[in-house]
């Protein structure tokens, strides 16, 4: 009886066709495609959720540690894989995280459009309040009444009224600096003009004081200040520091590994302490997501609850180094508390870093 053969559309080698997989390359022969085994395929390549995932779940919160050293002993298909186990929960910590920076960037608008028009109103009623003669009086018979004990010269009512109008008038001609002076200060009013008639962004800039030599950052800040000027938002700005989030902790995390390296320099190579900051940062994000959830279900979370909760990452962090490295608790523990200082400084710059790239591009 003659073998029916086919060839295998992916590696083009031939094989039996009453095999459903090329035993060369392993992809399903008799597989049609569909709109479900498109999604299907797509979804189980990206996330890999399966057995190991749920298998690897218990021993990542439970046993600190645990998965490091299995993964390095070579139990590589056991237990999910540590790049795909923190790209599983840092995409699910950042789905349920938009929904409380959605809500933070609404109110974030609503405090700004507040602070902004009290500041006007502020401004306003002290430029335009008119000088009390009443008030005038009695100050000026505090004054006479004290000023030989305080050896001070006579002031008159008149001499008085001048230097409480003189005030007033500094107020004025300063009101409008108060405002906006860290855009453009005495130009308000011209700006307002120039977008009240649709004027373009290039004259409206000039007047601003941007110059036509100007180099991109600068450009780009005039730009973005005039943007900022325009809608009075700062939702946005914060929109775009939470979506540069994923971002920094694609540099931030070989940071640590680095850290690691540099503590533990005679403990295998910056891959291993790789692996270890993969599952250590899942750990985390999956504490942060549980923080998120729990924030969205019950308003009223205690903030001391979130703090303990926040903390026990650090002893979470404290036994698993004990457990992977194989140190004695007190040197542990002075690492520990060098990687939670180290990568705490490192977090300064990066916030700034990032409230800067929010702003440029926001």
């Amino acid at each position: 009886m003659a073998i029916k053969e086919t060839t295998c559309k992916n590696c083009e080698q031939i094989f039996d066709d009453a095999f459903n997989y090329c035993p060369y390359c392993g992809q399903n022969d008799k597989e049609e495609l569909t709109i479900g085994v498109l999604f299907s395929n797509t979804i189980a390549n990206y996330f890999s959720v399966d057995a190991r995932f749920f298998k690897s779940f218990w021993p990542l919160m439970a046993k600190p540690g645990y998965l490091a050293r299995k993964f390095l002993a070579g139990k590589r298909l056991l237990y999910l894989h540590p790049a795909q186990m923190y790209l599983f929960v840092s995409v699910v910590f950042f789905f349920l995280f938009s929904f409380v920076a959605r809500n933070q960037e609404e109110k974030f608008d609503q405090a700004l459009k507040k602070d902004f028009d009290q500041v006007r109103q502020t401004m306003d009623s002290i430029s335009e309040q008119p000088v009390d003669s009443a008030k005038v009086d009695e100050v000026l018979q505090v004054y006479n009444e004290n000023k030989d004990q305080l050896g001070l010269k006579d002031l008159d009512k008149k001499e008085l009224d001048s230097i409480i109008n003189a005030g007033s008038t500094a107020i004025k001609k300063n009101k409008n600096n108060v405002k906006t002076s860290w855009v453009f200060g005495e130009k308000e009013k011209e700006v307002d003009s120039l977008i009240q008639a649709g004027a373009s962004d290039e004259e409206i800039l000039k007047v601003m004081g941007l110059e036509q030599e100007s180099g991109y950052f600068k450009t780009r800040m005039y730009q973005q200040g005039l943007k900022f000027y325009r809608n009075r938002s700062g939702g946005s700005l914060l929109k775009a520091f939470y979506d540069s989030l994923p971002i920094a902790m694609f540099f931030l995390l070989p940071l640590f590994a680095l850290i690691l390296k540099v503590l533990y320099y005679n403990k295998g190579r910056y891959a291993h302490h790789l692996v270890f900051s993969f599952y250590f940062f899942a750990f985390v994000f999956v504490v942060f997501s549980i923080l998120v959830l729990v924030s969205l279900i019950w308003a009223k979370f205690p903030a001391w609850a979130n703090f303990l909760i926040i903390l026990s990452t650090f002893f979470y962090l404290m036994i698993a180094l004990k457990r992977f490295y194989g140190q004695g608790w007190f040197l542990t523990y002075i690492k520990t508390s060098i990687v939670a200082t180290v990568f705490g400084i490192l977090m300064i710059p990066a916030s700034i870093l990032l409230m800067m790239f929010a702003f440029m591009f926001y």
